[in-house]
């Protein structure tokens, strides 16, 4: 198990590496510069210039990007010139809202997404399982802005029942005190996840059923409840499993554009306003983020294996 876990974390670093070069030089060739997003489109050359020297932006890529790797291994994520803050204060304001948001949604989806799946499996190819197939493909086809634009046309302007914008304070304890305004971005993340875990499980459910165990279970007398309990849903969850570590990211990005939309203060909010205005440094922090969120969900994907079926064993160097 040790070996097992120092070589992930070898290649997870490998891996956070090569994110922040690609993102780095990314980020730089596209058109636009962070001075000029700073100081305004009619500012002087003069004036871009002093404000690329004053913050190093005027050596050379390889020189800023070894700067750059400096900071982060001092703990220094760098500093948000158009928020005027550290990259640090940034994130820890804004990732808590963001698991106030993204979490219940992601939550709802594999909980709801499970007894769905299981109950499509178990009633194949008949009307139950027809209709809900097509009704989840429609919200899987359906792009998350259009989803939330007609959850707000209905409940915030046809019915007025709920408010069409997010809560906006910028603490955890000032978004909470308005419930009522993450119910709409809350339920557009959750309808867009039910589909992508259902349909997992659907397939994972016909194929477990189809094992020798289950019908063995089933000859000895046991009830319907128990062998789904028992025997499918246990072995079913192994490649939902792979799915939910893989989508743990979600908590910092998936709701970007539900985030825009709604106008949440969150990280997604946060990384658009950033791509929109060339702040590198904000940028680069909350992929860093998103790229240690996927690699983390990763390997406790691999882990959970491990507790859900005893026959899986990490394999250890000879």
């Amino acid at each position: 198990m040790t070996a097992y876990l120092v070589r992930r974390l070898l290649h997870a670093l490998v891996v956070v590496v090569g994110v922040t070069i690609i993102t780095f030089l990314l980020e730089h060739l596209l058109p636009g510069t962070l001075a000029r997003g700073i100081l305004g489109p009619h500012s002087s050359t003069a004036q871009v210039a002093e404000f690329n020297r004053q913050n190093g932006l005027d050596h050379p890529l390889v020189v800023q990007y070894l700067i750059y790797v400096d900071h982060l291994v001092h703990g220094n994520l760098g500093r948000s010139f158009r928020l005027n803050e550290s990259v640090d204060t940034v994130l820890a304001q804004d990732v808590p809202k963001d698991l106030v948001l993204v979490g219940p949604a992601f939550a709802l989806s594999v909980l709801l997404a499970i007894p769905i799946g299981v109950l499509q499996a178990t009633r194949r190819s008949k009307a139950t399982d027809h209709v809900l197939t097509v009704l989840l493909f429609g919200f899987y086809a359906t792009p998350s802005f259009a989803v939330g634009v007609l959850l707000l046309e209905l409940f915030a302007d046809k019915l007025n029942w709920l408010p069409a914008e997010a809560p906006q304070s910028t603490t955890v304890g000032g978004v909470l005190a308005d419930p009522a305004g993450l119910v709409l971005p809350i339920l557009t993340l959750t309808l867009l996840g039910i589909p992508l875990f259902s349909r997992y499980m659907r397939s994972s459910a016909i194929d477990t059923l189809a094992q020798d165990f289950v019908r063995t279970a089933r000859a000895k007398g046991l009830p319907q409840r128990l062998v789904l309990l028992r025997h499918v849903l246990r072995n079913a969850l192994l490649s939902v499993t792979t799915l939910v570590g893989m989508t743990l990211p979600g908590i910092f990005t998936a709701g970007l554009v539900v985030e825009y939309l709604f106008n949440y203060p969150g990280t997604g909010l946060a990384y658009y306003d950033a791509a929109t205005g060339h702040d590198y440094a904000l940028e680069l922090g909350i992929t860093l983020v998103v790229a240690v969120a996927v690699v983390a969900g990763n390997l406790m994907a691999d882990l959970a294996y491990v507790g859900l079926d005893p026959r899986i064993r990490l394999a250890e160097p000879k």
